[in-house]
């Protein structure tokens, strides 16, 4: 019931992208520009001296933008990344850890909306990006592979099951998938074919005005640096 509230997220998202599709379907995805990218994401925390370091993980992900007015473009992004995950039993959240604490492995599918303003900064064709939107971290939360069977005890203290079904309802309730999402970006002509792009990106944790009021002010917000490479429609 949890995801089936909350999956309308991204289907709501689809219904209204189809609905910029002009009468013109070749005009349309003759407009399209698309970008794949690698990110570092910090996912900040301070969960004190007994907890593991907050988590740097890699990420992957791709996007699209299409031209609306002048300078501005709608664009869809998509990152993925995965780690592991624990349940803080004393305050009640989740929190991510190292493999040898894990009790749940986590694939995010990080799914954005934005505006993003393209501006020329350069005659040699380098572009400064600015850009900002909604965006939803769509978990895919299951239990840790390869734990012992003596590691299910029946105490959510230390049972990973237990603890796997309250890491899932943790982040699917009081809108811990929502997050706002600011950044910008340049991008270099490395040639004819291809731009060069380097991004720095934040995800502000939104419920944590009206959730999570018992954990750290730094706990949530995520920081992303990355690197974009965009084939380039028409070359000079």
């Amino acid at each position: 019931m949890v995801y089936t509230i909350n999956m309308r997220f991204p289907a709501l998202l689809i219904i209204f992208l189809l609905t910029l599709i002009p009468v013109s379907a070749d005009s349309f995805w003759d407009d399209i520009n698309w970008s794949i990218r690698g990110t570092i994401l910090y996912f900040a925390a301070d969960n004190g001296s007994s907890a593991d370091p907050a988590p740097v993980l890699p990420s992957l992900g791709v996007s699209a933008d299409r031209p609306l007015w002048g300078p501005l473009r709608l664009e869809v992004t998509q990152d993925i990344y995965f780690t592991n995950y624990e349940y803080n039993t004393e305050f009640g959240y989740a929190m991510a850890c190292n493999p040898e604490n894990r009790s749940a492995f986590v694939m995010g599918f990080i799914t954005g909306v934005q505006l993003t303003g393209f501006i020329p900064i350069s005659d040699k064709g380098i572009n400064l990006r600015v850009y900002g939107g909604p965006s939803a971290d769509i978990r895919l939360v299951v239990q840790a592979f390869g734990l012992r069977s003596d590691n299910f005890t029946g105490d959510i203290e230390t049972d990973p099951g237990m603890q796997t079904n309250a890491i899932r309802k943790y982040f699917w309730s009081d809108g811990r998938w929502f997050f706002p999402m600011l950044g910008a970006g340049v991008d270099f002509p490395v040639n004819e074919k291809f731009l060069l792009g380097f991004d720095l990106r934040t995800w502000v944790p939104l419920y944590r005005l009206w959730t999570d009021k018992n954990i750290p002010a730094i706990d949530g917000w995520r920081f992303g640096i990355g690197v974009r490479l965009t084939p380039r429609k028409n070359p000079d």
